[in-house]
């Protein structure tokens, strides 16, 4: 690995740590309550390679093969996320190397894990999609449809529900989609009791990143601000 390449990786690493830390002072918040997920789906292997040896642990994939692929190829104590859509077929092959599966977009693919997990005597964590914004490219559960659903969401057994996540409208000005991300707190403040908690709040990414810490994000999934087009594939 190039000593240059290393270098822009532990700067561009550092400005978003700082950024993290930053908003949760603004937010009032302790500077450690927010988790960084380094979204490598764009990221060549060695970049990927780079930021573990800078430390970092916690790493997002859209694609379940590149996932899959990865996990064979990195570290054993690299804790892989899955953000991106996950399609029913795949499930089987994905869960024994997902740290979280981000995206549970509807009741079927959460039965399928189930099912899965099951088989594999797994037991997944898990974070159900929600589109509050309710645009029509998104994927996720309607607030209402989650709402309707939640008592039967909760009898799968071999699942963790330990969550939400949400993806805001791409907008000029980042702190206009601190309502969406408002929304899914609110959605989760809602449905959380004693016994499910609901810990995690999974939302904000490069550009809107401190606005979801400043409406309670846990965990913010981070691509470009933290690998820079340097380490892009191509």
């Amino acid at each position: 690995m190039s000593a240059a390449l290393l270098d822009t990786l532990r700067r561009h690493l550092a400005a978003v740590q700082q950024g993290i830390a930053t908003a949760c002072v603004q937010a009032g918040r302790p500077t450690d309550s927010v988790q960084l997920v380094a979204v490598s789906k764009y990221a060549e292997l060695e970049a990927v390679r780079g930021l573990y040896e800078l430390g970092h642990r916690d790493f997002g994939e859209s694609r379940p093969q590149q996932l899959v692929e990865r996990a064979r190829q990195l570290p054993a104590d690299i804790r892989w996320h899955l953000i991106g859509h996950l399609q029913r077929n795949k499930v089987a092959l994905v869960l024994p190397y997902v740290t979280l599966i981000h995206s549970v977009d509807s009741q079927r693919l959460l039965e399928q894990i189930d099912r899965d997990a099951a088989k594999l005597n797994l037991s997944p964590r898990v974070l159900l999609e929600v589109n509050v914004s309710g645009e029509a490219s998104k994927d996720g559960f309607a607030p209402d449809e989650l709402r309707t659903a939640w008592p039967q969401l909760l009898t799968y057994p071999h699942v963790q529900i330990m969550g939400l996540m949400t993806m805001a409208p791409l907008l000029d000005d980042p702190q206009a989609a601190r309502p969406f991300f408002a929304r899914l707190r609110e959605l989760r403040d809602e449905l959380a009791t004693a016994d499910h908690p609901l810990p995690t709040l999974s939302m904000g990414m490069s550009g809107d990143y401190a606005a979801a810490i400043a409406e309670g994000a846990t965990v913010v999934r981070i691509g470009s601000a933290v690998f820079g087009d340097e380490a892009a594939t191509a």
